[in-house]
């Protein structure tokens, strides 16, 4: 998938609003409609008390604006580095969100991790790998607040996207875009 930039994106969405000006007998079917509406997501990080609402993806291309801002939201809170989060995790959010039927905004509890962060939580708990891929930018840890954590975690199951971990103690759903397994 490309990337495109912000003026394609805001003539786009100039398209977008025209289509749905149209009359029906010229409009897209609703699947067509459904790949050209961008595709948002709101997050609002645990730690650092930031909340961000913005498109990661528009008529199949990447937002390379949007994907920053998720990537900085997104970033190791106890070392202050931003890593470049995999796009395709955006998507298995949005999947996520649209098979629970709820676009609330979601509570991230882990994003990025600089080696330094995950070593250290590594040495506290067995439960980190050491070679997580919170590392890669290919994993988020996250809650859903209007929804029981083991509907979250079943709907990510059942998308077969990537690994699911279940932590009810601690209150969130592991997602990334590994091979597909759970725990």
């Amino acid at each position: 998938m490309s990337v495109i930039s912000r003026r394609q994106f805001v003539r786009g969405i100039a398209s977008a609003a025209t289509l749905a000006a149209m009359p029906k007998a010229f409009a897209l079917g609703s699947n067509e409609i459904a790949n050209h509406a961008p595709k948002t997501l709101s997050m609002y990080n645990r730690h650092t008390n930031e909340h961000l609402t913005s498109v990661f993806e528009f008529e199949g291309q990447w937002v390379a604006e949007g994907i920053n801002k998720f990537n900085n939201l997104l970033r190791d809170h106890r070392q202050h580095i931003a890593g470049h989060m995999d796009p395709n995790l955006f998507n298995l959010i949005w999947q996520l969100q649209n098979r629970l039927g709820n676009h609330d905004e979601i509570h991230i509890i882990s994003g990025y991790r600089s080696p330094k962060t995950n070593a250290m939580l590594a040495a506290r708990s067995s439960k980190v790998a050491k070679k997580s891929y919170h590392m890669k930018g290919m994993a988020i840890d996250l809650a859903m607040p209007n929804v029981p954590l083991k509907e979250v975690r079943d709907a990510a199951i059942e998308l077969k996207l990537g690994g699911v971990g279940y932590y009810e103690r601690h209150g969130f759903v592991h997602v990334d875009t590994g091979p597909v397994r759970r725990w």
